[in-house]
This record gives C-alpha cells, structure tokens and sequence, in this order.
C-alpha cells in the first residue's frame, strides 16, 4: 500500500508541495483539502483585478481543480475544511460543507503539510463590521471590491445581497473612499481606486508609508502618490469608524480628524493561520508563526509547514523571520514536496525582498536598510543614498534611479538595498545583483566589482547599484 501525503491549503505552498510530490513519486497518493472553491490563485494580482487591468478572476488561476484531479492525479477536497489535526493517530478531520449540511471526514496520513496561509489583520477599531468595509485576503474579497468599484463606474443600479442598502445605487457609491494602511496592498488598492477617480484618502499611523523601505524611497512614493491625488493622511492611526445610523460607514475617525468617506478598506497587514497548528500542540516560532527546521519539518514528526503561515530564515541574520511573499511559498512548498517523495530539500533563506508599483513609480527592497533594526540584528549599519541615471545620458530615454544601500561598518557586509525609480525604469529588476550578494553573504567592496551588464538602453556605464556600491564602500574605508 502506497503512502499518503495530506497537504491542508490549496494555494501556493500547497498546490507547489503536492503537485512535486506526486511528479516525483506517481505511487504516492496525495490529498489536499482546501475549505474555499479557489486553489493555486495569484492573490498578488488582486489589486490590479479590482482596478479592472484584469478582467476575471479565473485569469489569476494558475492550475484549475479539474486539472490537479484529471491531469495530476491529486485527490483535491475544495470545499474542505480542516477542523483538527491529530498527531499522534496521524489523522486529520475535515468538515464537508454542502447545501447547508456538514460532513466530517476523518483522513490518515504518513506525512502532513500545513499550508493554511496567512489572514487580513483588522485593526482592533469599532466600526470594522459596518457595511462599505472591506479587507482583500482573498479571492471572495476580491469579487466584492470589484462589484463595488464596478457598480460606480458604470453606474447601474445594484443591491448586494445580505449587505443592505449601502452603496445601493451610483450616487452612493461614487466615493470618497478610505485606504487605512501604507503598506503594499494599501499603496497598491490606492492606485486602483485613485484609477477608478474614487478621491481616495490614505491613511497611516506612522510617518511615512512603506516602512520597511529607505526613507529616500518612501518619500520617493508619497510625493507620487500626492501627485496623483492621494490625499495622505500620516501620523494619522485611526481611532474609529463611524456609523451613518443605517450600519454603513460614514467616516474615518483619527485623533485629530473626521473624514467622510463611503467605503474602506483596510490594509493593515496579514497574520498567520496557526490556529489548527496551535490546537495539535505544535510550536509556534518567536515571530509567531509555525516554527520549522531547514525541512521545513516541524515540532511534530512528519509534519511540515510552509508558506505565509510558517517562518522562515532571513539570509542576513540567520534568525528566523516571517516572510509573507509568494515566491517563499512556492519554494518551500517545492522543496517539501522533493522531501516527501524521498529527495530531503531544504527551502533556503529569505531576504524579505518585495516590490510595489505606485502609478508611475515603481519601487524595491530586500535585506534589512532600517538601521535600528540592523543593530537589533548586531551590526553597526551604514547606509549611503545615491541618485543616477537609468540610462545613458545620450540616450533619448530615461529617467533616475535612488538607491539606498546599508552595509556593516566593521565586515562591510552588504545588508541591504532599498530603490525607487519611474515605473520601467528598473528599480525592481536591479534588486536582483543585491539579493544575490546577500544571498552569499557577500561584502559591499565585492558588490562594487560585479560585471553587471551594460547598454545605452538600459543603464549607464556604471549601474546605479554599482554606484550606490562605490560610494558606501569610500564611506567604510
């Protein structure tokens, strides 16, 4: 009799895990259970759903269920959810929800994977349960905001079912509308409202938005976005959301501000769903997510964890750290899938890399650049900002690129890059040489010497990373 590998999550690290699992070994049998109807779905591209660049949902589906069953052979439960696991019987049990009635299945396993990904945070705020409020984890909150930027565009008459009367008809639904968060889904969902002419206001409780990138680059990004109509709200957490006396909401509370707005959307943040982890006694890390060995293995045997509900281990520090990011769960969920089909693989590090697009900006970040967070780690940061152009000057094209790079001061190992540039013009792509010096713990002096590529319509002689390199490494001699 064949083993059986149980994967609970159909998205990224799930679907990764099982499909290499099944690839590598064709006898083994695989189940997942997913408790949603969507499996292996690009959440990332939600934002430019709701904008209305992507016309479907089903664009954003990389593999179909019908073709994990048909194709892949994989025994795939959508509409699924796992309600226990059972370590030492080596079971899990699922609740099958159909028509209104309940099923529990309960399912051994020899090697289990929890995939069960991350959650929205919403703020501990009253008002978040009015109508007009919406959070985006997840395919569903995706068809919602869409249904509502759709029915102000086109202005058809519209009653949601079981959501009442807010928003019913386009003049109450024409905006304003608030964005609390400034991170990569607030900045993200303010572009696609702003494109949609929603008069968006934008709200974070901290100074500047984007906080895990350089200052240069979060300055770079909000002055764009206040070019673009965003009204930023900073220093500004809010306190409240108010209710029209109808259970809509009306307004946007802060301690020094009421503004009125008819729907928001809170981009907070995610958590991750380590509740079925918790409830079977496995450990959870010091971030708070599942912890696990370079397997990914975790506290109890033959149980793995990966993607947005597991940590990782940050390349710099070699601490581990919780990375929210879809390519850490593809590959994680990739390489359980090589260990349990008999190939023991290691998912590798995290860098934290990310990027966001604001209008015409684009920006990246990865590694660590925020200084009080480098000497938390143990070193002594030096950071250096430099300006250069994206092309040569002669070029008919171009604009600038702003890199931020933070180094040790004793070691002069490269910690971490920060950049920002006009959207197309390669802030994002250049990142790459950086993660790869921190990837092999390589020095800011060894960065300066990369033989990066060069050609009138792409860089300067001199790359700006390159430059940025040059200039930090006079700093530290």
């Amino acid at each position: 009799m064949s083993d059986t590998f149980v994967v609970v999550g159909g998205d990224a690290a799930g679907m990764s895990a099982a499909s290499k699992a099944k690839r590598d070994d064709p006898d083994l049998e695989v189940v997942v259970f997913e408790k949603g109807e969507w499996v292996s779905y690009g959440a990332c591209g939600l934002p430019y759903y709701v904008k209305g660049e992507i016309q479907s949902l089903e664009a954003l589906v990389s593999v179909t269920p019908e073709e994990f069953r048909e194709e892949r052979d994989i025994d795939l439960r959508t509409g699924h959810e796992v309600v226990s696991i059972d370590p030492d019987e080596r079971t899990v049990t699922a609740e099958a929800v159909s028509d209104g009635d309940s099923e529990s299945v309960v399912q051994p396993y020899d090697r289990l994977l929890i995939a069960t990904g991350a959650e929205a945070v919403v703020p501990p705020i009253g008002g978040v349960d009015l109508e007009g409020v919406y959070t985006l984890g997840s395919m569903s909150d995706g068809k919602e905001l869409r249904e509502y930027v759709a029915r102000a565009r086109d202005g058809e008459s519209f009653q949601q079912p079981d959501r009442g009367p807010a928003c019913r008809f386009l003049e109450d639904c024409a905006g304003p509308v608030a964005v609390v968060g400034g991170g990569y889904i607030g900045i993200e969902m303010a572009e696609a409202l702003a494109a949609n002419e929603y008069e968006v206001n934008l709200f974070q409780r901290s100074g500047r938005v984007l906080t895990g990138f350089s200052e240069a680059t979060s300055e770079a990004v909000a002055d764009h976005l206040r070019e673009r109509e965003v009204a930023l709200h900073l220093d500004a957490e809010v306190e409240e959301l108010t209710n029209d006396g109808d259970g809509a909401v009306e307004a946007v509370v802060t301690a020094d501000d009421r503004v009125p707005v008819e729907m928001v959307l809170l981009g907070t943040g995610v958590r991750p769903r380590t509740a079925l982890a918790e409830d079977a006694g496995i450990e959870l890390g010091e971030t708070g997510a599942i912890a696990t060995d370079a397997y990914r293995e975790t506290s109890a045997p033959d149980v793995y964890a990966a993607g947005d509900c597991a940590e990782a281990t940050h390349v710099v520090t070699g601490e581990p750290t919780y990375a929210s990011l879809a390519l850490t769960a593809n590959r994680h969920g990739r390489a359980v899938g090589q260990t349990v089909a008999g190939r023991p693989t290691e998912g590798g590090g995290v860098a934290g890399t990310a990027a966001v697009k604001a209008f015409d900006v684009e920006a990246a970040r990865t590694g660590i650049v925020d200084e009080e967070e480098a000497r938390a780690a143990g070193f002594d940061p030096v950071t250096e900002t430099i300006e250069a152009n994206s092309r040569a000057g002669y070029y008919p094209e171009g604009g600038t690129v702003t890199v931020t790079l933070a180094a040790d001061r004793d070691s002069g190992r490269l910690l971490g890059a920060s950049l920002v540039s006009e959207f197309g013009e390669g802030a994002v792509h250049r990142s790459h040489a950086v993660v790869a010096a921190l990837t092999e713990g390589a020095t800011v002096f060894d960065l300066e010497d990369y033989d990066l590529a060069y050609a009138p319509p792409f860089n300067t002689t001199w790359d700006p990373v390159l430059v940025a390199a040059k200039v930090l490494s006079g700093t530290l001699r």
